[in-house]
């Protein structure tokens, strides 16, 4: 038996689609989603608050100089763009003029709304467009919000791993809640559900980085409904697949982020100046719904959850849709595809590895090698062209990533006609591969790039290293949380996540700062995940300097030596470098104040990735015991900090293999 067609019916102020599965209601000419009927329950949508309150797509914008503004996006004419059995597609536009200047953002806004016959839920996507001559202006965030029933949506899941039932919103607030060192984290102190009491809640402990972030969202038992935002693709969103978002919160919240500045900062705001044209388009995302049966409570959310998974990557098999009837949105036979294999040469790669077993520690050297290694892992995409890294500041326009396979080889489909530069980046080496070629891509073109070979930043052999070269401060040692600022549905594979860490630090190292030995220390339990200031008794923070101390023989003082230094997240933060003398007037090297990211207090392990290359003279360093000293010194609040990915000192390249010698 076939599903019953799909239905459009505008009753004055309102306009329901219906597919006989679900009907959303949407105002008219707003397009904000005031209701949606599904399993039974008149709303799944909160019907305490306002109808501009519960379903809808918003923005944070200003004219340079100017202070933020948000702005629910209300349409101001409706439009039936398809409408038979099979689908119906509308439209809630906004156009902007002059007379608007200061008071609305200066894009035309077409909003789209979609159901399709038989589909357990709909699809919303946005076209936004900035025409030639129009004023300036910074936008630091778009999305689409959903606000449920707080007395039905109680248990969320974003991830296996973090799932569970949630507080109410009102635990959140004086008398039930305690706001910690920023008001987006609060403990528990009374909360309805007597379980949750002692713990903390911050949305940014359920943040999700892009290519993960596919499929979040909420259950309500009673009756068994899963309320599900599902994103099919990364091509519309910023920062590449590493970009970390939020998604679902206490509220019952969910969250379609397109663009944000989350950690990142300014970075990832986009400025239009000059009266820059711009067009893109946001999506679709689908919203799904499902439900179960009654018969085993037990079972029901991770029933409904692993469902949600699974229509996730039906949808994710669909992408690029081909319902979508605005022209902005390309379909697959109007896209182009990449394809090639990765290797890298990593030159005099003579690696010292440190190998722990229980107590015992041994050195093993491998030799200098010119084999070209499969690029196994490595991320590929496309993106718009620039600098060498450029794609992780990038968020204006599309960006297509996929990942290489054991042998190298990627291909990556369904790419928006235009002009990219191809960039990649391999966990287990530093730095950033970029194709100097300017790629043209054309509607049903296919490019065959064949071999390419990566040759990571390297002058020298490695004398010792410190981290795995990942982007992440995650392998480090993160401690466990105060047991007074727990949150349960964090795993202790994920403790970065938990709140208050970066306090421990003063508590672990109470006199004095952390000092790193080479061939001793094991950088899993003796190297904090971040570098922050420390708090003292008066309260008061004061910068903090880490030593790494490392043994040489035979120093070349007439030669240069190369320490890389990959930094995975740093916040209104400075390193700077000195070499056997902290008290030196003038540091070796200073990367000066970097990073916005926020990392520490929202919980992250990285954030914009910053690579440098130290050059230490020989006549600096000695026979025998060497130390450098790491200093962040910037100390006005304790999320100042910085988080190291990955140091590597390296020897001159003509260092003989007898001169190897760490001990």
């Amino acid at each position: 038996m076939s599903a019953p067609g799909v239905r459009l019916h505008i009753q004055g102020h309102y306009v329901v689609m219906d597919n006989g599965i679900l009907q959303v209601t949407l105002s008219n000419p707003d397009g904000i989603i005031t209701g949606i009927r599904y399993n039974g329950v008149d709303n799944l949508l909160e019907v305490l608050n306002k109808e501009t309150n519960r379903g809808y797509w918003d923005l944070m914008w200003s004219a340079p100089g100017s202070k933020g503004l948000f702005d629910v996006i209300k349409g101001t004419c409706f439009q039936v763009i398809v409408q038979n059995e099979e689908q119906v597609e509308i439209s809630f536009t906004r156009m902007w003029d002059p007379s608007l200047e200061g008071m609305l953002v200066p894009l035309n806004i077409d909003k789209r709304f979609v159901m399709l016959r038989g589909s357990s839920g709909f699809y919303s996507y946005g076209i936004y467009e900035h025409l030639s001559g129009w004023p300036d202006f910074e936008m630091s965030e778009t999305r689409i919000t959903f606000k449920l029933r707080k007395d039905k949506f109680q248990y969320m899941a974003m991830a296996d791993n973090r799932r569970g039932i949630m507080p109410f919103p009102e635990d959140r607030l004086p008398g039930r809640g305690q706001a910690l060192a920023y008001q987006e984290a609060v403990l528990l102190t009374n909360p309805k559900n007597p379980n949750l009491k002692g713990e903390v809640d911050d949305k940014y402990q359920y943040s999700c980085i892009n290519k993960d972030n596919q499929v979040h969202g909420w259950i309500s038992e009673n009756p068994p409904v899963g309320f599900w935002q599902i994103t099919p693709s990364d091509e519309f969103r910023s920062g590449g697949p590493l970009k970390q978002n939020l998604t679902s919160h206490v509220g019952p919240t969910t969250l379609a982020i397109f663009l944000s500045g989350h950690y990142a900062g300014q970075d990832l705001v986009p400025k239009f100046r000059g009266g820059e044209p711009w067009k893109k388009v946001f999506g679709p995302v689908y919203i799904y719904l499902n439900s179960g049966s009654t018969r085993d409570k037990s079972d029901i959310n991770l029933y409904l959850w692993e469902d949600a998974k699974r229509q996730m990557k039906n949808e994710v098999e669909k992408w690029p849709y081909f319902f979508p009837a605005s022209e902005d949105f390309l379909k697959a036979d109007q896209r182009g595809n990449v394809s090639g294999r990765l290797h890298v040469l990593d030159r005099q790669a003579c690696k010292i590895l440190i190998v722990c077993c229980i107590l015992l520690w041994q050195n093993f050297l491998r030799y200098i090698s010119t084999d070209l290694i499969s690029a196994n892992g490595a991320y590929v995409g496309l993106a718009p062209p620039g600098d060498v890294g450029s794609w992780q500041r990038e968020c204006k326009d599309y960006q297509f990533w996929t990942i290489a396979d054991e042998n190298g080889f990627f291909t990556i489909s369904n790419i928006r006609p235009g002009d990219y530069n191809l960039y990649a980046w391999f966990p287990g080496f530093v730095g950033d591969y970029k194709l100097d070629d300017l790629m043209k891509i054309t509607s049903g073109s296919f490019i065959e790039l064949g071999g390419l070979v990566y040759e990571p930043p390297r002058d020298g052999p490695t004398l010792w290293e410190i981290g795995i070269p990942d982007r992440s401060a995650a392998e480090f040692y993160v401690p466990d949380p105060d047991p007074q600022y727990i949150n349960r549905l964090i795993k202790h594979s994920d403790r970065f996540r938990q709140y208050g860490l970066w306090s421990r630090y003063a508590e672990l190292y109470p006199d004095a700062d952390l000092v790193y030995t080479i061939g001793v220390s094991d950088y899993t339990k003796d190297w904090f995940f971040a570098q922050v200031p420390r708090r003292r008794e008066d309260n008061t923070y004061h910068g903090t300097t880490w030593q790494i101390k490392f043994e040489l023989s035979s120093v070349d003082k007439g030669s240069t030596y190369k320490l890389r230094v990959a930094i995975a997240s740093a916040t209104l933060a400075e390193l700077q470098i000195r070499v056997n003398d902290p008290n030196a007037r003038r540091p070796i090297f200073t990367t000066g104040l970097i990073g916005r990211d926020n990392s520490i207090a929202r919980h992250g392990v990285h954030g914009i990735y910053w690579f440098y290359n130290v050059n230490i003279p020989g006549s600096v360093l000695i026979d025998g015991t060497n130390t450098l000293y790491f200093t962040q010194p910037r100390n006005q609040s304790p999320f100042q900090g910085i988080m190291y990915d990955y140091i590597r000192l390296e020897g001159p390249p003509c260092l003989k293999e007898e001169e190897l010698q760490v001990k």
